[in-house]
């Protein structure tokens, strides 16, 4: 079966045809469709790695859509001072589905 590694928001991922994937937040609308940064290729024993990117190699991928993240809480506390504090956050993330993977 093969896979791509695509980088994307400062992060790596090992993707297949067919894979449904959550990445930092992309400045695409729901429904259309993406092009990913391919790293390396691989289909069986045939590997192909890119310095820095794999050129002819793309991955296509569909928005399915935009949301947020599970909540992330931090509690900031120093002893004997009096101080505590909490806070968090919650991620943008988009959900891809990778449609196709394609070298040269």
């Amino acid at each position: 079966m093969a896979y791509a590694i695509v980088q994307t928001g400062g992060k790596q991922y090992r993707v297949a045809e067919g894979d449904l994937i959550d990445v930092e937040k992309l400045d695409v609308e729901a429904g259309k469709d993406t092009t990913l940064e391919v790293l390396l290729f691989a289909d069986g024993d045939k590997v192909q790695l890119g310095a820095p990117l794999l050129a002819g190699a793309s991955v296509t991928a569909e928005v399915v859509d935009q949301h947020k993240g599970d909540k992330v809480i931090a509690y900031k506390f120093k002893r004997r001072k009096g101080y505590h504090r909490t806070v968090g956050h919650r991620r943008q993330l988009t959900r891809l589905k990778i449609k196709s993977i394609s070298t040269k």
